[in-house]
């Protein structure tokens, strides 16, 4: 169900049906990318990983992951998932621009979203955080929610075998942003990319036809930027 605030933005929601998937493994820096190439943008940020930090933080779990809490901690992390959930959905009912974080392990799970996001109107976009296994290790041990390590390079290996995948089903909306070396001249070109995939016009006629009942059934007359 909709919030006032969604129902509110909907219609004059700069990015609306705008939705870009973000794919990384810890340690690879998603959340200073997500930072330097969107923000100011307005796209709302879905993460199940905010939930989940504060969640453990509120019930007194340790951020390193030991393995003596996995039960309690596999319970907070399953409410972390289940509000995500929900505050996902409100956006999208909304049809509002959003970003998706992810670590993109499950190429099936994604390409099933994006699927389905697209039969709603959206054009979806994915950004791909990439940096070499030692990066990724060296800024995991350094974090504050860390993985062990053994986890960590299951989880590099999963991502990088997606690669391939992931460019074949967002093709020319398939962004790589190459981690290692976090530099502005790294990060500049990708938010001037995206900054143009925002500005693109929607075509898909299902966003078209849900933009036009909105504006008859709330009697607006003019129609949102990007229709």
């Amino acid at each position: 169900m909709k919030t006032f605030q969604d129902l509110q933005e909907g219609l004059n929601d700069p990015n609306i049906f705008k939705a870009f998937f973000l794919a990384g493994g810890p340690g690879s820096g998603k959340s200073y990318v997500v930072r330097k190439t969107t923000g100011g943008t307005g796209l709302k940020i879905v993460n199940s990983d905010d939930a989940f930090e504060k969640l453990l933080k509120d019930a007194g779990l340790s951020l390193k992951m030991p393995p003596e809490e996995e039960k309690p901690r596999d319970i907070q992390r399953k409410r972390a998932k289940e509000l995500t959930k929900k505050r996902q959905a409100n956006y999208v009912e909304g049809r509002i621009g959003l970003i998706i974080d992810g670590t993109g392990k499950d190429y099936d799970k994604i390409a099933k979203q994006s699927i389905q996001l697209r039969q709603l109107g959206y054009d979806t976009h994915m950004i791909f955080v990439n940096t070499s296994l030692d990066t990724a290790l060296e800024r995991n041990a350094a974090r504050e929610r860390s993985v062990p390590e053994s986890i960590a390079i299951k989880s590099w290996k999963t991502v990088q075998s997606n690669i391939g995948k992931f460019s074949q089903h967002f093709r020319q909306n398939f962004i790589v942003v190459d981690n290692n070396d976090a530099t502005e001249d790294v990060m500049t070109p990708v938010f001037k990319q995206i900054q143009g995939l925002l500005k693109k016009k929607v075509k898909s006629p299902l966003a078209k036809q849900w933009v036009m009942q909105q504006m008859k059934d709330r009697g607006i007359t003019k129609a949102p930027k990007g229709f």
